[in-house]
């Protein structure tokens, strides 16, 4: 049977993050700066204006295939992009940019050039529990993927959550700055989460996993209080 979302033209949503040979940045720091920066550009106005500057390539890419593909830079071709329309997110040694979305065959010379594969970060040591309370974008803990997948999902999971909060939820998530962390579930947590009804990300299977596989589940305590109450 044929989806109709592949029957329009085709849309990705790019994000640029900044690997500067001597300093990158840590994993879990760009994990957290994707999903933040995919948030903060689905509440800005130009998205959310019906006339906004962005509204009608978000209403192309929503349309279609919800595709997210985050490429590297560092030094001059991250200066580059950084003067092309979008918005820059720091969280802590990640500096992330995301720009409206483009058709999938046809980029900014400036962002075509990036590399997009094989983008691989590290952690210096293991992230701490979060707080109580936070939202929380938890990994698959049996699906190996790069930095650079992991950001997309991350991403994915984070815009599943903005869909399916109320205006209150959104109200207090923008109003924290879109507070958020990004863990790796443990295998007993995970099974959890799958059966927890919270939005989960299944992947198309375009790059480094099989279609269908369950990459992220959100769970927000708001979500999670809604979910169990219905």
């Amino acid at each position: 049977m044929t989806d109709p979302r592949d029957e329009v033209p085709q849309y990705a949503l790019p994000l640029v993050i900044r690997v500067e040979r001597m300093a990158p940045p840590h994993r879990t720091d760009a994990l957290e700066a994707a999903a933040r920066a995919v948030l903060v550009f689905l509440s800005d106005p130009r998205v959310t204006e019906p006339e906004g500057e962005w509204a009608g390539a978000v209403r192309a890419w929503t349309d279609g295939r919800i595709r997210k593909v985050v490429r590297r830079a560092r030094g001059a071709p991250w200066r580059r992009a950084e003067e092309l329309p979008g918005i820059t997110l720091i969280q802590g040694t990640a500096e992330v940019r995301v720009f409206p979305p483009v058709p999938v065959d046809a980029w900014p010379a400036e962002l075509s050039k990036l590399q997009v594969s094989g983008t691989e970060l590290e952690d210096p040591q293991t992230p701490p529990d979060p707080p109580n309370g936070l939202p929380v974008l938890y990994l698959n803990p049996r699906l190996p993927m790069t930095a650079g997948k992991a950001m997309a999902q991350a991403g994915h999971a984070a815009q599943l959550a903005w869909n399916a909060a109320d205006a209150k939820i959104r109200s207090e998530w923008k109003g924290s700055g879109f507070a958020l962390a990004v863990r790796t579930a443990s295998p007993a947590r995970w099974t959890e989460l799958l059966a927890s009804g919270l939005p989960a990300v299944r992947d198309a299977g375009f790059t480094e996993v099989a279609p269908g596989s369950c990459t992220v589940v959100a769970d927000l305590p708001a979500l999670r209080a809604r979910v169990a109450a219905s």
